[in-house]
């Protein structure tokens, strides 16, 4: 199956649409559960990493229901964006956002063109897999939003993403930007690598893909965000999160090879609920 491959950029704001899928969902179709979308055919390749990211249990953990308005920050290879697209495809709508391209701190050339290139093959590949036309999907670069989709998203969901924009150097324009466009209700899902709460920062710090959990709740706290809720639905206490090569030496990269990490399952990680602070 085709594998999408995303990084950043921008497109109008005219509602589109919601696509019809290359099932035939869509439109004119009944809305598939959540339990018809996680076992599709479209996820055959996906499937055997539930058990460690267990996405029945995070999207409820993050209070999301087909009719809303869900925001996928950084959708990297896809895997959520294989879930969310089709569940909300009939009632709701699904937004993707990426970093802004001109912020610099591309390691090469190459990384900046693709990343400049990302929302033409956003499109693309989105319309490719779900089927639908290009011009229906909405995706954005974080500075690129219009003032229409101010206050009108439900759901903003950071996952495994969130050392990415730190690294990324614009971690205060990402802030600003999900408070602007969150509704006054809406909520942002965070799960993310976590380090060992006694961790220095020299052992271990978002260079490496691990965040501490109390440095995630502040950084919230101070960009105007409020704690719901937490939840250890994607810990995993076997992860010692100290690897000197950071989360990718973990499953599924499993950089180094080492044979102590090969069956102890995916990376430890906090599954964080906010809202707006008053």
């Amino acid at each position: 199956m085709h594998r999408m491959l995303f990084a950043a950029a921008a497109l109008s704001l005219a509602a589109p649409a919601a696509p019809v899928l290359a099932d035939g969902h869509g439109s004119h179709a009944e809305a598939l559960s959540l339990t018809e979308v996680l076992a599709h055919e479209r996820r055959d390749g996906d499937r055997a990493r539930d058990q460690y990211r267990n996405p029945a249990e995070t999207l409820a953990f993050f209070q999301v229901e087909p009719d809303m308005t869900v925001a996928e920050v950084a959708p990297g290879g896809g895997w959520y964006t294989r879930i969310l697209a089709p569940y909300l495809a009939e009632k709701g709508q699904y937004i993707a956002i990426a970093r802004d391209s001109d912020a610099g701190g591309f390691d090469t050339r190459a990384a900046r063109a693709r990343a400049l290139g990302w929302t033409e093959r956003f499109k693309q590949d989105f319309a490719e897999e779900f089927g639908g036309t290009a011009d229906e999907v909405m995706a954005f670069e974080v500075d690129e939003f219009s003032d229409e989709l101010s206050g009108s998203i439900d759901r903003i969901l950071i996952v495994r993403a969130l050392h990415g924009v730190w690294n990324g150097g614009d971690i205060q324009l990402w802030m600003r930007a999900m408070r602007e466009v969150l509704a006054e209700d809406g909520m942002v899902g965070i799960v993310q690598h976590r380090a060992p709460a006694d961790a220095t920062y020299a052992d271990v710090n978002p260079a490496r893909g691990y965040m501490r959990e109390a440095d995630m709740i502040k950084l919230m706290e101070i960009s105007g965000f409020e704690l719901v809720a937490k939840s250890e639905i994607n810990a995993n206490p076997n992860d010692t999160a100290d690897h000197p090569e950071g989360v990718w030496e973990m499953k599924p990269v499993w950089r180094t090879k080492r044979p102590e990490l090969e069956n102890i399952g995916e990376s430890d990680r906090m599954t964080l609920l906010f809202k707006k602070a008053d």
